[in-house]
């Protein structure tokens, strides 16, 4: 984390608040003006953004950003999409690294694990301009649940998938069996520190009614539980999204005072807001550095097999459902397809990758490329599609998650 610094800090917070009033003026999606920002400052000042690092996004800036997403999911409408979920985020994500890993291999020449490894991280998805959009335009409550899980699942099955296969380049046996009891430690593993961090900070909460204590409380809940994970070399991501879960269900309904809990709600919406500012800053201070034009047959490759893997992964197997009570309308599909942004999690496990990759200069390269394209073409364009879509309730909608 060399380079990040409170003055940096303060510089990036005092830009990322003007930039959040312009952009509200404008009717922009935030995180966008946020990465426009972030490319003058690198311009502009040279070495005024510190640099992105993975260490930072993994051990900083993820867990609050899954744990926050977590909390706010209620279990009982989760519980009832999850079998549509869980096709999206298993059957999906390797159909949408499959198509990805495929089309690198043979269009651009890349090594199989390469274009593995960038097939895998480039699934996972960052719904944070599109969540954004949902709460200023006020979309249908199951349009906005079935968004932001899926963006929250299919992150930890890509970064499982990840780790996997940096294992296996690393020289790890590659066997059925060995594949699948790594799946199992990493899954489990990550769900298990989850919810025995989550538990008894829980309960510990139940004990008073002090929000500055429940709040502490649900930091050390949001931190603790990817840390346990990632030490024992299981799923960060999956473990705070358990724990946040835990807490968002479970801690509201009685451990947590109802004084406390929107202490808790107003605390994790300022995290977000303000670990979302600085990382899309960041982005755009890295976007500025990057040399695209270099790889610039690849990146326009990888956008274009991206959306394709990224239709693969959401058209199909949704009309598998198309029979049954869990059915999804056309326009949901749409927005779930062209929605599917790319973010930080993508970048650090870019950044992440082992030296022993061939292309990982590459990867990195492109990876910031199809980031790029997300946050400003799909973006910008996702407002005026889910107006045209007719997906605003109105104020009248009794519209429900059912």
């Amino acid at each position: 984390m060399q380079g990040f610094d409170f003055p940096s800090l303060g510089a990036m917070l005092f830009v990322a608040s003007l930039v959040a009033i312009a952009t509200h003026r404008l009717k922009l999606p935030y995180s966008i003006g946020l990465v426009a920002a972030g490319v003058a400052l690198a311009l502009l000042a040279p070495g005024s953004t510190p640099p992105l690092t993975p260490e930072l996004i993994f051990f900083v800036f993820l867990p609050p950003l899954v744990f926050e997403a977590a909390i706010q999911i209620p279990w009982k409408p989760l519980k009832r999409e999850m079998p549509l979920l869980l096709a999206l985020v298993t059957i999906g994500v390797l159909l949408a690294a499959g198509v990805v890993a495929v089309g690198m291999h043979w269009w651009m020449e890349w090594s199989w694990i390469g274009a593995a490894l960038f097939g895998v991280l480039i699934a996972a998805t960052d719904p944070v301009a599109v969540i954004s959009a949902f709460k200023s335009l006020r979309v249908q409550p199951r349009l906005h649940l079935l968004v932001e899980a899926e963006s929250l699942l299919n992150d930890g099955v890509a970064a499982v998938g990840f780790a996997i296969l940096v294992a296996i380049a690393g020289g790890a046996a590659a066997g059925p069996a060995e594949i699948g009891f790594d799946l199992i430690k990493t899954i489990g593993g990550g769900i298990i520190a989850g919810i025995v961090v989550a538990v008894p900070l829980i309960l510990i909460a139940g004990r008073t009614t002090d929000r500055l204590i429940e709040i502490t409380l649900t930091m050390l809940i949001a931190y603790g539980s990817f840390l346990l994970a990632e030490h024992f070399h299981a799923s960060g991501v999956l473990a705070t999204l358990t724990a946040g879960l835990i807490v968002g269900n479970y801690g509201f309904l009685g451990s947590i005072s109802d004084d406390g809990r929107q202490g808790v709600l107003h605390h994790w919406e300022f995290v977000a807001f303000l670990i979302n500012s600085v990382i899309f800053i960041l982005i755009g201070g890295r976007e500025a550095s990057t040399p695209i034009l270099t790889v610039l047959e690849a990146a326009a490759a990888a956008t274009v097999l991206s959306l394709v893997g990224r239709a693969a992964a959401v058209y199909p197997v949704m009309m598998a459902f198309a029979k049954t009570r869990l059915s999804v309308p056309w326009a949901y599909k749409h927005v779930l397809f062209w929605g599917g942004l790319r973010g930080a999690l993508a970048l650090a496990l870019a950044l992440a990758l082992p030296a022993t990759v061939p292309e990982r200069g590459q990867i990195i390269t492109v990876a910031f490329a199809v980031v790029a394209f997300s946050i400003f073409v799909q973006g910008l364009t996702m407002p005026p599609m889910i107006r045209w879509l007719g997906l605003i309730r109105k104020d009248d909608d009794p519209a429900t998650l059912h």
